[in-house]
């Protein structure tokens, strides 16, 4: 995950200041993280932890005699320092991305490398003119009437038209050192569509200015050895079904955490809880 200049971490997730002054704005990732069930998590997780396990079994059957509490933290801790190192590299390679794109120096990134060059070839294949065809890189797009903001990885024009026309495509890179090249997941539709359909572009002077109108949406899974580009849909329906998200996460977020318990009025106290 990048780092965009208006973006802010809070106990709820990432948001974005509006720098107009308006109320913060919720984001994309924030809206489908909280809102959308993604059942593949739990025996993801649990993957590791056996896979940890089954690494070490004489050191893991001994700490459980000896040092249970803490090796039991230990494996707890597991899934969430693999995203955490899965999230660092994704940054990264968006970094690097945003520097092959822009024709600026970065620092030399050994594991990064591999998908810098799987890039550059797709850049390659598609005859991209980095010049001419980049209308933006790492652009923020706001929806104030709706309340959410997201930052697009890459807005790039294609000749996939009739007659091989130009038509913009938003594109947003995946990355990941062993899922399948083909991988797509449910709620990444939305994620395109809640970008496409933002309204305004917030510019580095932190003004705006209207979206040009996206064609069409993709993702570009960047693998070590592959990539591949999937176009996928992100048309009205799927954007109305991120709205329903925006709606979910938004009551989430400000839902109360503890509600008070019902006794019956003729209960000792009764007329005292109720007067509190």
């Amino acid at each position: 995950m990048t780092d965009p200049k208006w973006a802010v971490a809070t106990e709820r997730g990432r948001y974005y200041t509006d720098p107009a002054g308006g109320p913060d704005l919720i984001s994309v990732t924030n809206v489908l993280g909280t809102s959308v069930h993604k059942p593949a998590l739990v025996p993801w997780g649990a993957g590791l932890v056996a896979d940890a396990v089954i690494a070490e079994p004489i050191s893991i059957a001994h700490r459980a005699r000896t040092e249970p509490h803490a090796l039991r933290k230990q494996l707890v801790a597991i899934p969430r320092q693999y995203t955490e190192r899965a999230q660092n590299l994704g940054t990264r390679i968006h970094n690097r991305a945003q520097a092959e794109v822009l024709g600026v120096p970065y620092p030399a990134d050994p594991e990064v490398e591999p998908y810098a060059r799987q890039l550059a070839r797709w850049f390659r294949l598609w005859h991209v003119d980095l010049g001419a065809d980049v209308e933006a890189v790492e652009t923020t797009v706001m929806h104030r009437q709706y309340g959410y903001a997201g930052t697009g990885d890459l807005w790039v024009w294609l000749r996939t038209g009739r007659f091989r026309r130009r038509q913009l495509w938003l594109v947003d890179y995946k990355s990941s050192a062993n899922k399948p090249a083909d991988t797509v997941y449910d709620e990444q539709p939305l994620q395109l569509a809640a970008l496409r359909w933002a309204p305004e572009w917030l510019l580095p002077d932190d003004t705006t200015e209207p979206a040009p109108r996206v064609h069409r949406t993709a993702l570009l899974n960047l693998r070590p050895k592959s990539h591949r580009f999937i176009e996928v849909p992100s048309t009205r329906e799927q954007f109305r079904a991120f709205l329903g998200a925006v709606r979910t996460a938004r009551y989430l977020h400000n839902a109360p955490s503890a509600y008070p318990a019902v006794v019956p009025p003729w209960a000792p106290g009764a007329s005292d809880r109720k007067a509190a």
